[in-house]
């Protein structure tokens, strides 16, 4: 990955934001901008300097996973290390990343700066790194469709073995297992298998409950390759499937193709949602699409660009999200189907493979 060119995009969005440096905590970021993967540690950027700072148990994994950064240690004293931290480089307005830095520790830096005697003012920032990330490198690509890979022959595995009698929490288990044998790191969120009345609730969680025939089994999993995550959705049924069913799959079938075939680039979230919102509330179940349309993959699992209402983001050449209307009706379920796709100049090309029930 080009680190050396991230860090040069991020230093270009410091006149912009009225910073001369950047404390980087969000994980996701810190990994994103030097490589390091470790669970501890900040990143200092000013625009001649680039500083990894971190506890004793990561200094050599820092210095092999982050060769483009200075290492600098840490103690369990923020009032010590911090001001030390800054005294080696040049800034006067320090960005700090607002969503990811809590109050407590907001208070902690300020009173370190304050009897450090430093001049530094912390200035919040929101969205920087986000921003860059949400465009994917041509080997980030590379990796999340391995995620996709992995993802796609899991439902694929767990479609041929799915019987009625068989518990949620086995069918999760079945698919998390498959996927670490076919070489996906630790899965990137809990998997998702919920049934009939349960698969009304989109986050539900595997249960107990024992799967019954013609009703409905919404499914939502992901891989995970190099850190980059996957996130794919199918509804299943196993037996013969009731008209509500029928009814409802075409109805979020039909609205997941219309926006995967009219997505272009410089259209915003919120336009792009609205193609299969539309559908569906033609439909009549308006109110039962209570979601987003989609949102970003890659290191995390959800991250920029958002697809949904009053997302006003302009979807870009490279970006990389899903597409995941659902429709949900307490009592009986719901169906969801979600795919990861590539957005090109003049297409969403979809990088998710797996079958879908056929019409």
């Amino acid at each position: 990955m080009a680190i050396i060119d991230r860090l040069q995009k991020l230093r270009e969005h410091f006149d912009g934001k009225e910073i001369d440096g950047i404390f980087i905590s969000q994980p996701e970021n810190r990994r994103y901008l030097s490589g390091f993967t470790g669970s501890a540690g900040y990143l200092l950027i000013t625009p001649q300097d680039a500083i990894l700072a971190t506890d004793f148990r990561y200094i050599e994994q820092s210095k092999q996973q982050a060769p483009d950064f200075a290492v600098f240690r840490v103690t369990s004293d923020v009032a010590e290390w911090f001001p030390k931290l800054l005294a080696g480089v040049t800034v006067s307005q320090l960005g700090f990343e607002a969503s990811d830095i809590t109050f407590a520790t907001y208070r902690q830096l300020t009173e370190a700066l304050a009897k450090g005697k430093s001049t530094v003012k912390l200035v919040p920032t929101e969205g920087i790194v986000e921003t860059i990330r949400a465009v994917k490198e041509p080997e980030e690509i590379d990796l999340i469709t391995q995620a996709v890979r992995i993802s796609d022959r899991a439902i694929e595995y767990i479609s041929d073995r799915i019987r009625p009698g068989m518990t949620e929490i086995a069918v999760a288990w079945e698919i998390e297992k498959f996927m670490r044998e076919q070489g996906s790191e630790s899965v990137p969120f809990e998997i998702i298998v919920a049934s009939g009345p349960n698969a009304a609730l989109p986050h539900a969680r595997p249960s107990s409950r024992e799967i019954k025939a013609g009703e409905p089994i919404v499914i939502d999993i992901g891989a995970r390759c190099g850190g980059y995550s996957s996130d794919l959705s199918r509804t299943l049924c196993p037996g013969t499937p009731a008209d509500t069913f029928r009814k409802v799959y075409d109805t979020v079938l039909g609205a997941q193709l219309a926006a995967i075939a009219i997505i272009r680039e410089g259209m915003t979230g919120e336009e792009a949602d609205r193609l299969a919102r539309t559908v569906i509330e033609e439909a009549g179940y308006g109110e039962a699409f209570g979601h987003s349309l989609g949102h970003g993959v890659g290191l995390a699992t959800h991250e920029a660009p958002r697809l949904g209402p009053k997302s006003t983001t302009h979807l870009a050449t490279g970006m990389v999200f899903t597409v995941e209307p659902g429709i949900y009706l307490p009592g009986w379920g719901g169906v969801r189907i979600e795919d990861v796709v590539l957005l090109e100049k003049d297409r969403a090309k979809v990088i998710s493979k797996a079958k879908k029930i056929e019409s």
